[in-house]
């Protein structure tokens, strides 16, 4: 992500402060809510904001047919760098819930806490976070911080960092997503009592579609050739802990971040020693610097997609199938047996 993306971000909030509470003073569903003691509903469905594609999945496989689920972050925008405007400032405070993973938009965060919608979930507080060496940019620890990490990356990667440098990309991982579903489907029958027997339903259903997901992983990936890869940036390191691998990122936490040339002979080196024949680079940005990075090593270039959205360039339709697709990619570049 580019710093200066991240100046104007409190000037933002506090803008969309003044106008958040424009809307709250004069929204109907608010004064409902207000009297009521319960979420308001449009069009006689919960009104659901989600904060990019990972939240809205869950939102529309768990709420079903009893919400309208909308996204601030629209297909093939980098999440990372999303800005956002006043129309999607009247989405956030015209919301009955809200559902959103701090940690990943900084400006978002901002702008939700700025909206004080009472049903706000953040999915982070739903399972637990871990560190996965992002702090310093990649997955060797502090040891080599100094040596990789410039004070401009090191700015870059913290603002895309959970609390206390912890990872945010939970949803990589299907067990810790399902975790997730669950708080959602316990949240929605909490905002919306009157259909909590359908998001109990529906959320047994996407867990065991993700414990499905999670056993292929697990025999997929149980016998390989190396258990070493290389991507882009540190968005699987949940993954790489579950499946027993080792995620080598070539920028760190940051997706557009640019390697120092002391990381790229360090992974010239990984590659060889641990037989690693594939970078792999990610669909919503560009794929120039794992192409560079190859090219160097004399390695072979494939999509593991971070699934932050959905687009015509996705190997799949939905998170399910493109976790199956990126299965598939860990499967050969590893040498599964």
């Amino acid at each position: 992500m580019n710093v200066r993306r991240l100046i104007p971000t409190a000037a933002l909030a506090g803008s969309l402060t003044l106008g958040l509470v424009a809307l709250s003073a004069c929204s109907p569903s608010d004064a409902a809510d207000d009297a009521g003691g319960g979420a308001g509903k449009s069009g006689g469905k919960l009104a659901v904001v989600t904060s990019f594609y990972p939240m809205q999945y869950l939102a529309e496989e768990i709420g079903g047919s009893h919400v309208d689920v909308s996204t601030l972050t629209k297909p093939g925008v980098e999440p990372h760098d999303l800005e956002l405007g006043t129309r999607q400032a009247a989405q956030l405070g015209e919301a009955d819930y809200i559902l959103y993973l701090k940690g990943i938009q900084p400006a978002v965060d901002e702008a939700i806490t700025a909206a004080g919608v009472k049903n706000t979930v953040d999915a982070a507080s739903l399972t637990t976070l871990e560190k996965h060496g992002a702090e310093v940019g990649h997955d060797h620890g502090d040891e080599h911080a100094g040596e990789h990490a410039g004070e401009e990356h090191a700015e870059e990667d913290h603002a895309h960092e959970g609390e206390a440098g912890t990872d945010p990309h939970i949803w990589l991982d299907p067990v810790k997503y399902a975790e997730v579903a669950k708080g959602v489907g316990a949240s929605l029958e909490k905002a919306d009592p009157d259909n909590a027997a359908a998001y109990r339903k529906n959320t047994t259903t996407v867990v065991e579609r993700l414990t499905a997901l999670d056993s292929a992983f697990e025999q997929g990936l149980a016998d390989t050739s190396t258990k070493t890869f290389i991507t882009t940036h540190s968005a699987f390191g949940y993954l790489a802990e579950r499946y027993g691998l080792t995620q080598e990122s070539i920028a760190g936490i940051s997706p557009e971040s640019e390697p120092s040339p002391a990381r790229i002979k360090e992974l010239r080196t990984i590659a060889a020693k641990d037989k690693v024949g594939t970078v792999f680079f990610e669909t919503l940005v560009s794929d120039k610097t794992a192409k560079t990075v190859a090219a160097d090593s004399g390695l072979k270039t494939d999509v593991l997609d971070p699934i932050e959205g959905i687009t015509d360039k996705s190997k799949g339709a939905d998170y399910v199938e493109v976790m199956e697709s990126n299965l598939a990619a860990l499967e050969k570049a590893l040498g599964a047996k």
